[in-house]
């Protein structure tokens, strides 16, 4: 298992130059059984990366591009017209772009909030409810979406409860010299084939389950829940600078998103059991959108990763 999923990494970065660190969190979320929220300006190559996600995992894709106009039914499919065996029309349910395995939500911040929630029970529970009537999607379903940090005019900031339900917020960075030598090299010449799937939808269904099977020894998983606590602002305990500069922390859920992203991290590493090595290596992603200063800690300009990486530190160092 772990040789496949390092396969389809090198698959994946025959046509993605120098985004190592974004294309393994893509992984790691993806055998985590958990959604990515991925952000970057406009150009570095986020829509080709989840397009040769989907080819290399050999799983369906589908693209929704996210406008102001765009309404609920656009993504979940709904009522409507459809022919029959006989030539006529039969009232059915059709199909949204959400009934894939890989959904891209291109710009997820450019729809409204009602748009924006129609995902809400897609990711969570991966079904889709219309007409009272509730539809399974297709597994494994895997949600990446994107946003633009730069563009912000017209846009609707996701809500909390959504944002919250994305394992990851990876951010993909502008290249270096010598990778955007490499990428003007790869792409403005003949054009490449899409990679051979290197996995399938079974494979990664296995994968997610044996993530769950990684053990976590006790010491390690109760340093994830005094961490949780150490950045509430409203206990007592938490630390002097937690209390002045953060509006609230890390939830009951983002503690166990963080668990399984080690557990996966673990698992891509080669190791049989949860290091603390693997929190340190997932704790930017998992929770860099958990959280939030309040206007003090924006106005001293503040790096809440930063701060939390010294949070994790102390308590693995008084756990050891």
């Amino acid at each position: 298992m772990v040789d496949a999923l390092r396969r389809t990494r090198a698959a994946i970065e025959t046509r993605v130059v120098g985004q190592r660190q974004v294309v393994d969190q893509l992984l790691l979320a993806l055998i985590a059984g958990g959604h990515v929220l991925l952000e970057g300006p406009p150009g570095v190559g986020k829509t080709l990366l989840v397009h040769t996600l989907g080819a290399a995992t050999g799983l369906s894709f589908r693209r929704v591009q996210f406008t102001p106009d765009l309404m609920p039914a656009d993504i979940t499919g709904g009522m409507a017209l459809l022919p029959d065996a006989r030539g006529g029309t039969r009232l059915g349910f059709q199909e949204g772009p959400v009934f894939t395995q890989v959904l891209l939500a291109d710009e997820i911040n450019r729809a409204t909030p009602r748009t924006q929630s129609a995902l809400l029970e897609a990711m969570q529970e991966h079904t889709v409810t219309v007409a009272g009537a509730t539809m399974k999607l297709p597994a494994p379903f895997f949600v990446l979406a994107t946003q633009n940090p730069i563009e912000m005019d017209g846009t609707y900031r996701l809500p909390e409860a959504q944002i919250d339900r994305f394992l990851f917020k990876s951010v993909m960075h502008y290249p270096s010299e010598a990778e955007l030598h490499d990428i003007l090299g790869l792409t403005t010449g003949v054009e490449r084939a899409d990679p051979a799937p290197v996995l399938d939808a079974d494979a990664i269904l296995a994968a997610q389950r044996l993530v769950r099977m990684v053990p976590i020894a006790a010491h390690v998983q109760r340093t994830v829940a005094r961490l949780a606590l150490a950045t509430q602002p409203g206990n007592p305990a938490a630390d002097a600078e937690v209390r002045r500069h953060f509006r609230f922390g890390l939830s009951p859920r983002g503690a166990q998103a963080l668990v399984l992203a080690a557990k996966a991290h673990a698992l891509l590493a080669g190791r049989y059991n949860v290091a603390f090595e693997d929190l340190e290596a997932v704790l930017a992603p998992v929770l860099r959108h958990r959280f939030q200063l309040n206007y003090e800690g924006e106005a001293a300009g503040i790096d809440p990763e930063a701060l939390c990486l010294r949070l994790l530190r102390a308590e693995m160092k008084a756990a050891a």
